[in-house]
């Protein structure tokens, strides 16, 4: 059965609502929402992301989600077999349900691992790397997370579903992704406790350190609360957009490749091979010498201090 990946339709809404958000805010006293070289970097990335994405995601379908299709869910006696020696789903409504709640819990972890591998963190930091919040900052994305997010993805396929009824549910994630970026949709009520919002992603994109690694999720935040991640907004907090370590430039080949170069650079300051490697692949931040720090590092000791300034402050009786 063919399907079409909503994205074919969801390109022109994309460009349509970033348009109005733009000549909103500039005629509403907003604008700082959009600064004019930012945006234009930002809608450069998404247009070379999106060429670039045609072409990887068929040949993703055709080799990788096909391939492993076909291997693991072979013809037995006419009917197609998955690895569990059940037969392979069809199209009925609540598969098309359970694929996409898979697809939500892949998104939770290719996202999250996206912060926490400073190599996949080199290609996800384009996305992050305004210091603006808008719908222009949505198709701010990397060009090379497109190569190794379907290996991510590949195990639902494994156990039995169909490849297109993937990729129909990754269109629908992203369709859902764009629109969280935007400032001007508020508190949602009841959909709150369940759905990854508008202000949730706020959250993920600050740079605070509240709320760095925080908020992962697709469509649902309910990983997040599972796994730990997930932070509420504090309307008490100014939020800081961006990285800690930006670009510094709008050119396109600089934001979407600095921190490979930082990661370069800091592998020199060790000739131990097992530094040279955290340098790459453990989180952001990691340090043989201590000379940066983690997120995770940074928070503990900052409870650390917290909680000595409590105990000196409060000093028990003799």
């Amino acid at each position: 059965m063919d399907f079409t990946n909503p994205l074919v339709y969801g390109v022109p809404c994309f460009l349509g609502f970033i348009a109005i958000e733009l000549t909103y805010s500039k005629t509403h006293d907003d604008k700082e929402l959009y600064k004019w070289k930012d945006f234009f970097s930002s809608l450069s990335l998404g247009i070379g992301s999106a060429v670039i994405g045609a072409l990887v995601k068929t040949v993703a379908v055709i080799l990788v989600f096909n391939f492993a299709y076909e291997l693991f869910n072979p013809l037995v006696d006419g009917v197609r077999t998955n690895i569990m020696g059940w037969q392979s789903f069809g199209y009925a409504w609540y598969v098309w349900i359970i694929c996409m709640l898979l697809d939500d819990y892949s998104y939770y972890w290719f996202h999250r691992q996206n912060h926490m591998v400073r190599f996949l963190w080199a290609a996800h930091i384009v996305h992050h790397s305004s210091d603006n919040f808008n719908l222009g900052t949505a198709v701010r994305n990397g060009w090379f997370t497109i190569f190794y997010k379907p290996f991510f993805y590949v195990w639902i396929v494994i156990i039995g579903f169909p490849p297109e009824m993937l990729v129909v549910c990754m269109g629908i994630e992203a369709l859902w992704q764009f629109q969280l970026h935007t400032q001007y949709v508020k508190n949602l009520g009841f959909l709150e406790t369940f759905l990854n919002t508008h202000t949730m992603h706020q959250v993920h994109h600050a740079q605070n350190i509240e709320y760095m690694d925080k908020n992962h999720g697709g469509i649902l935040n309910v990983f997040d609360r599972v796994f730990g991640t997930w932070k509420k907004i504090d309307q008490s907090i100014d939020i800081k957009y961006g990285v800690s370590v930006p670009p510094e430039s709008y050119n396109l080949f600089i934001i979407l490749t600095h921190e490979y170069k930082n990661i370069w650079d800091d592998m020199k300051k060790s000739s131990n091979w097992y530094h040279k490697f955290k340098y790459a692949f453990a989180a952001p931040g990691w340090s043989h010498d201590g000379s940066t720090q983690t997120i995770k590092q940074i928070r503990k000791e900052m409870a650390e201090d917290a909680n000595n300034n409590l105990e000196v402050s409060n000093p028990k009786p003799i």
